[in-house]
C-alpha cells in the first residue's frame, strides 16, 4: 500500500506480513542533500495492543529511507515514525501480521541452558559450516554456493560482512561498503547501499534455505582499512548494519572472527560494540565473539553462547564438557580446524578427523562447525569463497545430524561414563556412546537392573545402523567389530512393549 504524506513523502507499507517475516516500510522523497547517513536520524515505534517496540531506520540512497520490523504476534500492528527531519517525522500506518509461513519457526534462542530452539519451541541443532567471503565472489560463484548449501545438511553459515584478504583469497570484491576507493581513500561516513543490498539479498537466500546466518562484523584479514576505521566509524557502521539486518529472523551476531588478532580493538571496544548491537537490536538475536588464541570471556551477560576456535593442535572437541561447566552456556566450536590439504595446520585435517571431532563435541554436549580447504586451481576454496564441496566429511556430518535429531528432544547432555568412552543422553532412557579412534572387539556395560534396552551399533563413517537382535539388561557384553569410528545407541524399551513381546 502506497500513500502520500503531507510533506510529499511517498510511504510504501505492506498490508500483510507473515509472523517473523520482514515488514519493510519504504519512504521515498526524503532529503538527499548533504550526508543523510549522518545528518538524518529516523526511528519508528511499532505497537501491538499494550506492547511497544522501538526500531531504527536507515538511509538507502537517492532520497529513500527504510524501516524494517519483524512482527512476532498475529494481528494488527500500528507504527509511527520519529525523525530529526520534519518530512519524515510522524508518519503513521498499520499492517496485519498473518500466520507464519511453513518452515518459519522464528529466531533461534538458547534453550535448556546448553542447547537451542526456535522461538516457537521447535528444536534447533546447529550444524554449521564456514564460507567467510562467499558474498564477495560474483553472481555465478555465489549461486553455486547456494546450490551446494541446498544439497547439504548444514543449517548455519559463518560469513563476514567485509571482504577478506588472506591466503587463497586475494581477489577484489564486487562491491565495497563505503563511498570512495582504495586508491583515493574511503569516506566511512557514507555507506554504499549497493553493497548492503547485495549482502541482504544473500542473507535472504540463506533464510529461504533454512540456514542461519552467523554474521561476522569485524575481522583482521584486511587490506582496505576496514579493520582500523576508528571509533566513530566503527560505531556508525554497527548502528547502520543492525538497523538494516536485525529484522531478519535468522541472523546471529558474531562481533569478530579472531577478535584478539585485531590489534586496533581493545576489550573496552568489544564491550562498546556489544552494547551498540544489543541496544539497537529489538529482537535479541544470538550474539558472541570468536577467538584466535585467547578465548573470550563468555561470562559476560550479553554473550548468549560460546563461539570457539580450537586452542590446541590436537584437542578441541574433547574440551566441550569442561567448557560447558566453565561458562554454563551453549558451546559452539565454530572452528575445530578444516578438512583439506593447504599448507596451514588449521586447514589440512582428514575427513575422518573432522567427523571424529564432530562426534566428540556433540556427545560431550556441544556443537561443532565444519570448514573445507582443499587446494583448487582457481583458489575456489569453500572456507573462503564457497563454490563446491569436495571433502568426505559433509555426508557423514549429515548422518550425525540425523542421529542427533532422533535423540532426546531436549538435547544431548553428557552422562557419567568411563574415561575412555564419552557418553551422552538421558539416564535410564537413552545412551549414546562414542568410541572414536579406538577399535575394541567388545565392551562390557553395567546398567541399572529392571530396565531393558534395545542396542544399535552405529558406524559413523560408513553411515550404517545395525539393530542387535537381543535386548539387554543389567550387566552385559556387546560384541564390537574392532574398527574405528563406532558408536553405540541404547534406548530403553517401554514396559508396555516388553509385556506385549512376552
Amino acid at each position: 500500500m502506497a500513500y502520500k504524506t503531507q510533506d510529499h513523502i511517498s510511504a510504501v507499507v505492506p498490508e500483510k506480513v507473515a509472523k517473523w517475516g520482514v515488514c519493510e516500510i519504504v519512504l521515498h522523497g526524503g532529503p538527499a542533500q548533504g550526508n543523510p547517513f549522518v545528518d538524518v536520524s529516523l526511528n519508528a515505534e511499532f505497537t501491538f495492543g499494550e506492547r511497544a517496540i522501538q526500531t531504527s531506520g536507515f538511509y538507502d540512497g537517492e532520497g529513500v529511507y527504510c524501516i524494517r520490523f519483524m512482527p512476532d504476534s498475529e494481528g494488527k500492528w500500528l507504527f509511527r515514525t520519529s525523525s530529526t527531519e520534519h518530512s519524515l517525522h510522524g508518519i503513521e500506518g498499520v499492517f496485519e501480521c498473518m500466520a507464519a509461513k511453513s518452515g518459519n519457526h522464528g529466531p533461534v534462542r538458547v534453550n535448556n541452558t546448553f542447547h537451542f530452539a526456535y522461538e516457537d519451541g521447535t528444536r534447533y541443532l546447529p550444524v554449521g559450516t564456514t564460507c567467510y567471503a562467499w558474498t564477495h565472489q560474483g553472481e555465478d560463484m555465489e549461486q553455486m554456493t547456494l546450490a551446494t548449501l541446498k544439497a547439504s545438511s548444514f543449517n548455519k553459515l559463518r560469513m563476514c560482512v567485509f571482504p577478506k584478504s588472506y591466503s587463497y583469497n586475494t581477489n577484489e570484491p564486487v562491491y565495497y561498503p563505503f563511498a570512495g576507493s582504495l586508491e583515493q581513500g574511503w569516506d566511512y561516513s557514507r555507506f554504499n547501499p549497493a553493497f548492503f543490498r547485495h549482502l541482504e539479498e544473500r542473507i535472504a537466500d540463506l533464510g529461504r534455505l533454512g540456514i542461519e546466518a552467523d554474521l561476522i562484523l569485524f575481522h583482521p584479514y584486511d587490506r582496505w582499512g576496514f579493520a582500523e576505521m576508528g571509533e566513530a566509524a566503527d560505531d556508525q557502521y554497527l548502528r547502520y548494519i543492525v538497523a538494516r539486518l536485525s529484522a531478519y529472523r535468522h541472523i546471529w551476531w558474531s562481533l569478530a572472527n579472531e577478535y584478539d588478532f585485531i590489534g586496533s580493538k581493545s576489550i573496552d571496544d568489544w564491550e562498546r560494540f556489544a552494547q551498540i548491537v544489543t541496544d539497537n537490536d529489538p529482537y535479541n538475536h544470538l550474539i558472541s565473539n570468536h577467538n584466535g588464541t585467547k578465548l573470550f570471556d563468555f561470562h559476560k551477560p550479553w554473550v548468549t553462547h560460546c563461539s570457539i576456535q580450537r586452542v590446541d593442535v590436537y584437542k578441541t572437541a574433547e574440551n566441550t564438557d569442561e567448557w560447558r561447566k566453565q561458562w554454563n552456556k551453549p558451546v559452539v566450536i565454530d572452528e575445530c580446524a578444516y578438512e583439506g590439504n593447504v599448507e596451514h595446520g588449521w586447514g589440512n585435517i582428514t575427513g575422518e578427523e573432522m567427523v571424529r571431532r564432530f562426534w566428540e563435541g556433540f556427545v560431550r554436549g556441544g556443537y561443532v562447525g565444519h570448514g573445507e580447504t582443499y587446494l583448487h586451481p582457481e583458489d575456489q576454496i569453500w572456507w573462503a569463497k564457497g563454490g563446491r564441496l569436495y571433502g568426505t566429511s559433509p555426508t557423514r556430518i549429515a548422518f550425525l545430524r540425523r542421529v542427533m535429531e532422533e535423540g532426546p528432544s531436549a538435547g544431548l547432555n553428557p552422562l557419567p561414563s568411563d574415561w575412555d568412552v564419552p557418553c551422552a543422553g538421558i539416564e535410564d532412557e537413552y545412551y549414546l556412546f562414542y568410541f572414536g579412534f579406538n577399535q575394541p572387539m567388545f565392551r562390557e556395560f553395567k546398567m541399572k537392573p529392571n530396565i531393558r534396552f534395545k542396542v544399535e551399533l552405529l558406524d559413523t563413517w560408513n553411515m550404517t545402523v545395525e539393530r542387535l537382535e537381543d535386548s539387554y539388561e543389567g550387566t552385559f557384553r556387546i560384541a564390537l567389530p574392532g574398527r574405528t569410528s563406532m558408536a553405540l545407541r541404547m534406548t530403553a524399551i517401554p514396559i508396555s512393549l516388553e509385556l506385549k513381546k512376552t
